[in-house]
């Protein structure tokens, strides 16, 4: 499995998901993961193999030649010729080092990130040598190009993970490279597994996939722990909070939630508003609230992580997450698991597995600030959101979506290729 975040370090969603993921197969007692990143912590739980993509040596092997040649019975000479070919790219490379010691990665979004997913490639054609598995497993578009080396170079089925696309980043506006580098990975993947049933259809119509290699494999929430279920909210009686946790990125729609929160604030004076988090827009939201005459009432906390994310929702009366395109969304899930009534757009992809939220579309302002003054102001919906909001997210685990993610796996591993019409979750 190629990923590029996994806790205690995390940037965003994805880190979340990988965890989920792992320790949800985990559970199953015969699946073995190794995890291999740019750049772990060393403090990450030991219930999987994780390798440090930096200290992998680069040393050239003599592959068994025998052995990849039987792996090719069947397949076309373009798929040899293409095999073989990575082979020579990647022996050309290492013949060209001064010093075939390791690479060195930054971790994390560096500016030169092309070239860290460039090497991270490299690397994955090595350790496609030297691991014995199954199957290669990708998460999102930073590790497509080693997934699909290591395909290149072992023979062995390919699943990557739509945890975003690029037309959800950029409202549209899609970065050429990136488009290239999703693609690719879809391309020569087989199965796609897609985070919604609105993340399948964008891979589906946007990057002309087969419809028959693509599954929609919801995220789900872990338990929390005793000491996150122990934490004491310290509300204000009189006042109200309402929060945006997240991003404050375009993607994440910001501007709308501002918006609502003028409308509310028109009505009542006595809430306020939490954006938690960071990004490109966070200046501009100060100076529109600024500019709006509600500076008083919204606060920016910045980036939270670990214990301080449920403290924020703990505090909160109100959870919202307008996104523009949200491939799945896990916040709203962790805010319903502290009780916190959630509002979530219509774009986003989490809605299709939540029932007792409520839905608007991002850009009905009105719609918006009407469900959150009506949460604050009205005790019995806030009870009844708070109450079965949490019974309903208590039933969504990553023990559930390791065992859907295992049928996948046994078809992969079983012939080779993926059909959704077979699969039986």
């Amino acid at each position: 499995m190629f990923g590029w975040e996994f806790p205690p370090k995390i940037y965003g969603g994805l880190a979340v998901a990988s965890y989920g993921i792992t320790k949800g197969l985990s559970l199953q007692g015969d699946v073995q993961t190794t995890f291999c990143m740019p750049r772990p912590t060393g403090e990450e739980e030991n219930f999987l193999k994780i390798i440090n993509m930096s200290q992998v040596p680069i040393a050239w092997r003599e592959p068994n030649y025998d052995n990849l040649c039987s792996r090719l019975v069947g397949h076309s000479a373009d798929d040899y010729y293409r095999f073989r070919n990575h082979i020579y790219a990647d022996f050309n490379y290492m013949q060209g080092l001064d010093d075939l010691g390791c690479m060195g990665f930054a971790g994390g979004y560096p500016g030169n990130l092309h070239d860290e997913i460039n090497n991270f490639s490299i690397i994955a054609g090595v350790l496609a040598r030297s691991e014995e598995f199954d199957l290669i497993h990708a998460h999102d578009w930073l590790t497509y190009p080693a997934g699909v080396h290591a395909k290149m170079v072992s023979g062995k089925p390919l699943c990557i993970h739509v945890h975003a696309t690029d037309f959800d980043r950029s409202r549209g506006k899609v970065n050429p490279t990136v488009y290239s580098i999703e693609k690719n990975g879809m391309d020569h993947a087989d199965c796609i597994m897609c985070v919604s049933e609105l993340t399948r259809q964008t891979v589906i119509h946007q990057y002309h996939q087969d419809p028959r290699k693509c599954v929609a494999m919801h995220n789900a929430v872990y338990p929390l722990s005793e000491e996150i279920r122990s934490i004491v909210p310290n509300k204000k009686p009189d006042e109200k909070v309402v929060t945006f946790l997240g991003r404050i990125t375009m993607q994440k729609g910001p501007e709308y939630f501002i918006e609502a929160a003028k409308r509310v604030l028109d009505r009542s004076r006595n809430i306020r508003f939490c954006f938690a988090g960071s990004g490109d827009m966070m200046q501009a939201m100060i100076e529109l609230a600024a500019t709006y005459g509600i500076a008083d009432r919204c606060h920016f906390p910045g980036f939270q992580r670990g214990r301080q994310v449920y403290e924020c929702y703990k505090n909160s009366d109100v959870f919202v997450m307008p996104s523009v395109s949200e491939p799945f969304g896990i916040a709203p899930l962790e805010a319903m698991q502290c009780g916190c009534p959630s509002i979530i757009s219509k774009q986003s992809g989490c809605g299709e597995i939540l029932t007792n939220v409520i839905k608007v579309d991002y850009w009905d302002i009105d719609a918006m600030a009407d469900a959150i003054y009506s949460i604050c102001t009205h005790d019995a919906l806030y009870k009844y959101l708070s109450e079965e909001g949490l019974k309903e997210v208590d039933q969504i685990t990553w023990e559930k979506v390791g065992l859907r993610i295992r049928s996948c796996y046994d078809q992969l591993v079983g012939r080779g290729w993926f059909d959704v019409n077979d699969y039986r979750p």
